[in-house]
């Protein structure tokens, strides 16, 4: 019985290429007939299994991405491999054979989404078919060995009724959000990576009343909010000669002219910070977006860094948030996993000019608590109608 070996393995795969055929059991049993010694049926359904996980979808991998409520699969290297369910990382029950096998499955993923892996562009950053977001980082610049991060796009778009009964936000807390929104003030929703910042934003958006045109633009395609009116540009990077990139901020500009009731950002990472801000300054009211950041009052200083790679100076980021930023929505990530929506904070310009966001209401389980913000929030929310 000849034993199945990553030689054969290869020798079975390379004849399969060369044949341009599916890996069916039919088909690696023609090319197994080349091979010395006898084949049982389970050395070929064992090769079929592992030239099949070789060349399709994302390998091994692929039960993992189908665990209801997996958002993340993270891949060390051949012997680590560690899944997010929503309640922080935990080994999955996966190994890859070498290092070899995880730089092919990296390399098909990412030709899958149309880049370039290897040696000369040894990373990349994109999303598959499928909308998972993928990022891969070969050895030996990445130890131990080659680096995959998949995100799992959200397969359902939940409102804030169910994060209320998912426990991330209280029903008090949920009815504050929803006068947020209907006051039509501008906010951000900040957060850390993983807190939850998009899916809380997408709840938010399902409560805009249907009639609005909400004009999205994002990196990668991920907010999913139920709402009948919505319309998505995507960012696109260039291709493998390095031509054909669309970036956020011609999107944004595209997108003022498109006529939006609301304009969103699904997350301001750089220069189209500018274009948002001069949005939200020229009458374009109720936008928002997310952004990262570890607390609501972190968020003008984050504003401040990314609106200096755009060349835009300090006293005109701060001029700018202080007349067209309201509101900052933070939720958090706590080290059990569990996401929650944790305070609102108010933007509020000092004696210097410069803008501060200052705690206004805290949504907590324990109930909603004034902080020093409160009133300048009861008069944001005011403006707009709402008690």
């Amino acid at each position: 019985m000849t034993a199945v070996t990553e030689a054969l393995v290869e020798r079975v795969r390379r004849r399969l290429a060369a044949d341009a055929v599916a890996p069916s059991p039919e088909n690696v049993a023609r090319a197994l007939r080349a091979e010395p010694g006898v084949l049982g049926p389970d050395t070929v359904l064992a090769i079929v299994d592992r030239v099949r996980r070789d060349t399709g979808g994302a390998g091994a991998l692929e039960p993992l991405l189908a665990l209801p409520g997996v958002t993340d699969v993270l891949v060390n290297g051949p012997d680590a491999v560690h899944v997010d369910r929503g309640h922080g990382l935990e080994p999955a029950d996966v190994r890859f054979l070498d290092e070899a096998e995880v730089r092919r499955l990296a390399q098909r993923l990412a030709a899958l989404a149309g880049r370039r892996l290897d040696d000369a562009s040894p990373w990349v950053d994109a999303r598959l078919p499928d909308g998972t977001r993928l990022h891969a980082v070969l050895a030996p610049i990445a130890q131990p060995g080659t680096v995959l991060s998949l995100r799992v796009p959200s397969r359902l778009s939940l409102g804030l009724d169910d994060l209320v009964a998912a426990g991330s936000l209280t029903a008090a807390g949920a009815d504050v959000l929803r006068g947020v929104v209907a006051s039509r003030a501008a906010f951000m929703v900040s957060g850390g990576t993983g807190s939850g910042k998009t899916t809380l934003l997408a709840a938010l958006l399902a409560e805009v009343p249907a009639q609005e045109r909400l004009v999205v633009v994002e990196d990668a395609a991920e907010l999913r909010p139920r709402h009948p009116h919505v319309v998505a540009l995507e960012a696109r990077p260039p291709n493998v000669e390095g031509r054909g990139a669309v970036d956020l901020r011609d999107l944004v500009r595209q997108a003022l002219r498109m006529r939006p009731d609301r304009l969103v950002v699904g997350e301001v990472r750089g220069a189209e910070v500018v274009d948002l801000l001069a949005a939200l300054n020229t009458g374009h009211e109720g936008g928002c977006g997310t952004i990262h950041a570890n607390s609501a009052s972190d968020v003008p200083a984050r504003f401040e860094a990314l609106a200096l790679t755009a060349g835009l100076p300090r006293e005109a980021l701060h001029a700018q948030l202080a007349a067209g930023l309201d509101l900052v929505v933070h939720v958090r990530r706590d080290h059990e996993g569990r996401r929650s929506v944790d305070h609102v904070g108010v933007v509020r310009s000092g004696p210097d000019r410069l803008v501060d966001c200052v705690p206004a209401l805290l949504l907590g389980p324990g109930g909603l608590r004034e902080g020093p913000g409160h009133d300048e929030l009861r008069a944001v929310l005011g403006r707009g109608g709402v008690r």
